[in-house]
C-alpha cells in the first residue's frame, strides 16, 4: 500500500507571495489574534477581580463577536484561515453554537473564483482549450472552499462529472500563513503556556501540502473504493485518472444531501441517527481494519443518499498507518473495551507515548479521553459533562506526570475523533459505542494473535 503523507519535490519548490504580501497578511492574522485573545482575557480578568455576576452572557457575547471576526478574515485571507474555520465548525461537540454556526458557511460557500480564473488553470493543466475537454461546463461552481472550487461538467464522451480546481495562487499563500500561524502560536504560547498548540501546528505542516497534490488525492481516494468496495452504504467518486493532474481533479458526480442537513434529510425519510451509526462503522473499518483512512470527515466532505448511503468526498488528507502501528491502535480499542489498565498502558507505549514518570495515571486518562469514557456511559459523542471533566482531570494529569512524546499519527486519529463527535452530536447519534466497536476489536485482536502463533 502506498504512503499518502509524504512531501514531494514540486511541492517543496512553491513560489510564494512578495514580501510585502507576506507581512500585510501576518498583521491581519496577528491583529485578529490580538483582538479575540484580548476580549476573552477582558472578561476573565473582570470575573476574577471585580464581579463574576453576568459572566457566562459576556462570554457568549464575545464568542459571537470572535467568530464573526475570524469569518471575515478567513473571507478576506482565504486558505488556511478558511481551513481552521471549516474545523472549528465542526465541533459541536465541545464549541458554543456561536462559533459553530457562524463559520459553517467555510465548508462550502466561501465567494468563488472567477471563470476566467478557473479557465485558464484547467486549460494550462489539460494542454487544451476547455471547450475540447467538455461539452460542458458550468459556470457557476458546485462548492467553493479553502483551496479550490468544484464544477460540474460533462465530458466530450458524455460522461458527467465533477471538476475540483485548485486555486492558482493558493499553494503560496498556505505555505506562508503556516509560517504565520506558528509566529501567532508561539507569541500564544508565551502568553498562556497552559495553551501550547505548536506541536498540532507542525503536524499541519506536513499535511496540507499533500492537499495540494490531486494525483495523490486521486490515489487516496482509489484505495479506499477498492477497501470498501463490500460496502453497499458507502460510495466513493471514481475518479478519471485521463483528466487529473496535481492541480484539477475530475471525478464521477454524485449528488445527495449534506450531512449535517437534518431536516432535509428527515424529508426524504432517512434517520440522522441511523447516518450516525454508518459513520462510526465506516471510520473503525477503515481506522481499525485498513489502517488507511479519510482523515477529513467535515461536513462539506460527506453526502447522505436515501437507504441511507454515504457518500465520501475530498480525499486529500488521507492516513496510511505501517502495519506495527495500526495493530497498537487495535490493541489499545481492545484495551480500553475491556478495561485492561495494564494492556491500556503496553499499548501507549507500543504506540510511541512517553511520559516523563512510568507512573500509568497520565496514559490512563488519556485512555479515558481516547475512549473510555464514550464507551462506559455509552455516549456518541463528547457531552458538555465529560468536557467538564477532562477539563479538570487531564490538566491534573498531565501536570504530575507530563507526556514528553506523541506520535504524531495519533494527532490525526484525533482529528478524525473529534471531527465525527460533532457530526455525531448534529446528528443526535445514539450509538452504542461497545457494541460497535467491540467485534472489530475482538476480530482483529483473535486475527493478531492468530498471526503470532
Amino acid at each position: 500500500m502506498q504512503r499518502s503523507i509524504q512531501g514531494s519535490p514540486e511541492a517543496a519548490a512553491v513560489p510564494e507571495p512578495p514580501w510585502y504580501v507576506r507581512a500585510w497578511r501576518l498583521s491581519d492574522i496577528l491583529i485578529v489574534a490580538a483582538r479575540i485573545y484580548c476580549g476573552y482575557k477582558a472578561i476573565q480578568l473582570w470575573g476574577r477581580w471585580v464581579s463574576d455576576r453576568g459572566q457566562e452572557s459576556r462570554y457568549r457575547r464575545q464568542d459571537l463577536r470572535a467568530a464573526r471576526l475570524l469569518h471575515r478574515a478567513a473571507l478576506r485571507l482565504e486558505g488556511l484561515l478558511i481551513k481552521a474555520g471549516q474545523f472549528i465548525a465542526t465541533r459541536a461537540d465541545i464549541l458554543p453554537p456561536e462559533w459553530v454556526n457562524t463559520l459553517a458557511s467555510l465548508h462550502d460557500r466561501v465567494p468563488p473564483r472567477p471563470l476566467s480564473v478557473i479557465r485558464a488553470v484547467v486549460e494550462r493543466e489539460l494542454g487544451q482549450p476547455l471547450e475540447a475537454i467538455f461539452d460542458d461546463f458550468a459556470a457557476a461552481p458546485l462548492a467553493a472552499a479553502s483551496l479550490a472550487q468544484v464544477h460540474r461538467a460533462r465530458t466530450r464522451d458524455g460522461r458527467d462529472c465533477a471538476v475540483k480546481v485548485q486555486y492558482p495562487d493558493i499553494a503560496g499563500l498556505v505555505q506562508a500563513d503556516l509560517r504565520n500561524l506558528m509566529l501567532t502560536l508561539r507569541i500564544l504560547a508565551r502568553l498562556e503556556p497552559d495553551f501550547d498548540f505548536r506541536v498540532i501546528a507542525r503536524e499541519i505542516l506536513k499535511y496540507i501540502p499533500l492537499e495540494l497534490d490531486f494525483l495523490n488525492e486521486a490515489r487516496n481516494a482509489e484505495t479506499i473504493r477498492r477497501n470498501l468496495a463490500h460496502r453497499a452504504d458507502v460510495l466513493i467518486p471514481r475518479v478519471f485518472h485521463d483528466l487529473t493532474t496535481r492541480r484539477v481533479l475530475v471525478m464521477e458526480l454524485v449528488e445527495g444531501i449534506k450531512i449535517t442537513d437534518v431536516a432535509e434529510l428527515k424529508r426524504a425519510g432517512v434517520e440522522p441517527s441511523a447516518v450516525g451509526q454508518q459513520l462510526i462503522e465506516i471510520f473503525t473499518e477503515m481506522i481499525l481494519r485498513d489502517g488507511f483512512f479519510h482523515a477529513d470527515p467535515h461536513p462539506g466532505n460527506i453526502l447522505v443518499q436515501p437507504g441511507p448511503r454515504l457518500v465520501l468526498l475530498d480525499f486529500g488528507l488521507a492516513k496510511d498507518f505501517p502495519p506495527h502501528f495500526r495493530d497498537a491502535m487495535v490493541r489499545l480499542t481492545f484495551a480500553i473495551l475491556t478495561s485492561n489498565r495494564e494492556a491500556i498502558v503496553a499499548a501507549f507505549h507500543d504506540l510511541g507515548f512517553r511520559t516523563r514518570h512510568p507512573a500509568p495515571e497520565t496514559l490512563l486518562t488519556l485512555a479515558d479521553l481516547f475512549l473510555g469514557n464514550s464507551v462506559r456511559r455509552n455516549r456518541a459523542y463528547a457531552d458538555e459533562e465529560l468536557i467538564g471533566e477532562f477539563a479538570n482531570e487531564l490538566p491534573r494529569a498531565l501536570r504530575a506526570n507530563p507526556v514528553v512524546e506523541v506520535p504524531a499519527d495519533v494527532l490525526l486519529v484525533n482529528r478524525v475523533m473529534g471531527l465525527l463527535s460533532g457530526l455525531g452530536r448534529t446528528l443526535d447519534s445514539r450509538v452504542n459505542m461497545f457494541a460497535t466497536l467491540m467485534p472489530y476489536a475482538r476480530d482483529l485482536m483473535a486475527a493478531q494473535n492468530g498471526a503470532v502463533k
